[in-house]
């Protein structure tokens, strides 16, 4: 720990808060001095585990504390996050932001009207094979997005949207940087009232196409990114957290060769070598733990007084987009 380190608090040690506690408690830049939680054999066996003080209620957490995780279901992400923010401590919000876009208005309203950071932890930001490729300079024309994974029985107050897609929303709203100009979705609700498999389809007012897929009930993990431009396709394994990106040989363009007339047709090429007429290559990936990165962004950001990496402003144009998908996935009709 070192000696200027941002004095922390955890609120929720669920299974994302105690990584949180986890991870606070190791990172030099921050002191993990408070967990919170409303079960309080549970917040002492997190606190013990990690050198905190366990406490039952927000207002029990020490006036030192200057940045917070709110890892608490999402319906109490307003209550719990406006408090704190109301304190003047900078609060990073596990995704989604709020419950619905007007709740995660008003805690957007909040921090700005105290003057206190608010972020949102959009942790596939920080995975090592999307940071591989925001290095590389890319204006996306289509993107696939696949997120599939058992039922884990956690996140059931909402749906597969905000539950899992919104993940891969944020990841396409960054790379795309356009509006949305058009969502035609469809979603199928199995294991309770809300969508446990979404599939949509988004058009952007720029041309450029996005479809994602996600479900919780796959018998198997797969979460996959392809990006395809004018000039290369990327394709990202969020699991395996490899990724390849394979781009036109620059010596040799065969669109160029058919227009200039010397070949008629490029289905004259039949027979020849596909491989020889592009460059692939792996993506120079790191080894960072991405929750690790993003509360490492977190902190700095309080110390230094900078903007948040992932901001209420991007949380919320995902919660948006998410909302959008859900309405036309509700308005599909499956019979005549």
């Amino acid at each position: 720990m070192t000696a200027d380190a941002i004095c922390v608090a955890v609120v929720g040690v669920g299974h994302m808060g105690r990584h949180h506690a986890r991870i606070y408690s190791e990172i030099p830049q921050s002191n993990l001095v408070a967990v919170v939680d409303t079960d309080r054999d549970r917040a002492g066996e997190i606190a013990e585990k990690f050198g905190a003080a366990a406490y039952t209620n927000l207002d029990e957490i020490p006036d030192s504390v200057r940045a917070a995780t709110v890892a608490v279901p999402t319906e109490h992400h307003l209550a719990v996050a406006s408090e704190l923010l109301a304190r003047g401590i900078a609060v990073l919000v596990e995704k989604p932001l709020a419950a619905n876009v007007p709740d995660a208005e008003k805690l957007l309203a909040c921090a700005r009207e105290h003057g206190s950071t608010l972020s949102v932890g959009h942790t596939e930001r920080f995975n090592p094979v999307v940071r591989a490729m925001q290095r590389l300079e890319i204006e996306p024309r289509y993107i696939e997005s696949t997120r599939i994974s058992p039922f884990s029985f956690r996140s059931a107050d909402i749906g597969v949207v905000s539950d899992m897609m919104i993940h891969d929303i944020d990841i396409v709203l960054q790379l795309v940087g356009s509006p949305v100009a058009r969502v035609d979705a469809v979603g199928v609700s199995v294991l309770g009232p809300h969508e446990d498999v979404a599939s949509a389809r988004v058009h952007f007012e720029n041309g450029a196409v996005a479809n994602l897929t996600a479900s919780r009930l796959a018998l198997k993990t797969d979460r996959r990114l392809r990006v395809f431009c004018d000039s290369a396709y990327l394709s990202l394994d969020y699991h395996r957290k490899t990724g390849v990106a394979i781009k036109k040989d620059a010596n040799l363009d065969v669109l160029s060769l058919a227009k200039e007339g010397k070949y008629e047709d490029i289905s004259q090429l039949a027979g020849g070598d596909f491989s020889k007429l592009v460059k692939v290559e792996p993506l120079q990936v790191d080894d960072i733990e991405p929750l690790r990165a993003e509360l490492e962004a977190f902190i700095e950001s309080v110390r230094a007084g900078l903007p948040p990496a992932v901001s209420a402003e991007d949380g919320i144009a995902a919660m948006r987009l998410a909302a959008d998908i859900v309405a036309s996935l509700q308005s599909h009709r499956w019979t005549g």
